[in-house]
């Protein structure tokens, strides 16, 4: 979480710079200004107690983000012109889940979420190697969304009324429907959700989680303490070594975590999932463009899968077809890209990176994968999933 002084650096920052702006104007620069922030008494960790602490971190958090994105503000509607000037794409990931984002044996990042952050690269640059990962927690990913720190974020975040509304982040599609499981040793003997009375969490903080954990024990009548952690792979170790009776995170981060446990039958994911969780990735309010490419290039990778677009077959079907949606999308027929400000190939180099949608489930986390993740909402709606683009019209 930030810190007092760490707000009041933000403040001071958004102080110089904008004021560098308006004497630049000829104008008075205005000051700045937070409330003094002082210490709570820390409240009880039990059980429904901790909704308080978590509400109390969330209203500093707040502040400290909106101050982030004054400052963010005035570039925001000019990211497309800084990641061609910069030529590279700044994309925010995950520490490391296994399946969706982490770094391979030669230091070379793999995963679901990263192929979305390939894809942007390849349709703005052309190449889809033109990215720089920065690993964000749940508490630092949205401060580096805000401070211009990141273009996009594409780290199994929750979309949220909240987080869209109130924050002024734009999620430009869901990439993956999910929801909160927990997982438990099998040697516990714990079948169901609701007989976790008194039991140790390890819950990663800043996250949709930790607030959903609250409501699920608050509305069962059942109490827990929780264990705070900041990573997906602290959780791991915690959970491993005996810090906490139980893991609670996306149902999908959970079976990607224990894929590589030295035993993973030794471990069960509880029937219950106790929330919708629709993950994807986000841009910030206030540049309509920008989001509208991270938007599009999502929908062409779920558009190329419906349409029966491949790797194998992208360089014949970019000669040109008799579908029409087909010829929009790859650019042999329309102007799509012009409106994005974008190449007429711009869809094309996207899918040329890993495929489409389809392939890049089935590569990173599908039935064939460690992870075994069935398609399930994922597949497309023409398989009775929920996974449907606008048409390229």
């Amino acid at each position: 979480m930030l810190n007092q002084g760490s707000i009041w650096r933000i403040t001071l920052t958004f102080q110089c710079r904008f004021g560098l702006i308006q004497a630049h104007r000829g104008e008075k620069p205005p000051l700045v200004s937070l409330p003094a922030f002082t210490r709570p008494e820390k409240p009880s960790r039990k059980g429904v107690d901790h909704q308080e602490e978590v509400n109390m971190k969330k209203s500093v958090f707040l502040g400290a983000l909106t101050v982030a994105g004054i400052i963010a503000g005035g570039a925001s509607a000019a990211t497309l012109d800084e990641v061609k000037a910069r030529g590279k794409l700044n994309c925010g990931v995950t520490t490391g889940v296994p399946g969706f984002a982490e770094p391979d044996a030669s230091g070379v990042w793999q995963g679901f979420d990263v192929a979305v952050c390939r894809a942007v690269a390849a349709a703005v640059l052309g190449d889809g190697n033109a990215v720089e990962f920065v690993p964000t927690t749940g508490k630092t990913r949205f401060t580096a969304l805000a401070s211009g720190e990141i273009d996009l974020l594409a780290r199994n975040t929750t979309w949220t009324f909240s987080r869209d509304v109130d924050l002024k982040f734009e999620f430009t599609g869901v990439n993956y429907y999910d929801g909160q499981g927990f997982m438990v040793p099998k040697e516990l003997g714990v079948a169901s959700a609701k007989d976790l009375d008194g039991a140790t969490v390890c819950i990663q903080t800043g996250t949709t989680t930790e607030l959903n954990l609250a409501d699920f024990f608050r509305a069962n009548s059942i109490s827990y303490e929780p264990v705070p952690i900041e990573t997906g792979a602290e959780a791991v170790q915690q959970y491993i070594a005996g810090a906490c009776d139980v893991y609670t995170t996306d149902a999908s981060a959970l079976a990607a975590q224990r894929a590589n446990f030295e035993d993973p039958s030794a471990h069960v994911l509880l029937p219950e999932i106790v929330s919708k969780e629709p993950l994807g990735p986000l841009v910030r309010h206030g540049d309509n463009e920008w989001a509208d490419i991270a938007r599009w290039t999502l929908n062409a990778l779920i558009t190329a899968e419906e349409l029966g677009v491949t790797s194998v077959n992208l360089e014949e079907l970019s000669a040109g077809t008799d579908n029409p949606e087909i010829n929009r999308l790859l650019g042999t027929e329309g102007e799509l890209g012009s409106m994005l400000g974008l190449d007429a190939g711009w869809a094309k180099a996207a899918l040329g990176v890993a495929g489409n949608y389809g392939e890049i489930f089935e590569q990173n986390i599908g039935a064939a994968t460690p992870i075994g993740l069935a398609r399930g909402l994922n597949a497309q709606w023409t398989d009775g999933g929920l996974i449907y683009s606008p048409p390229f019209r």
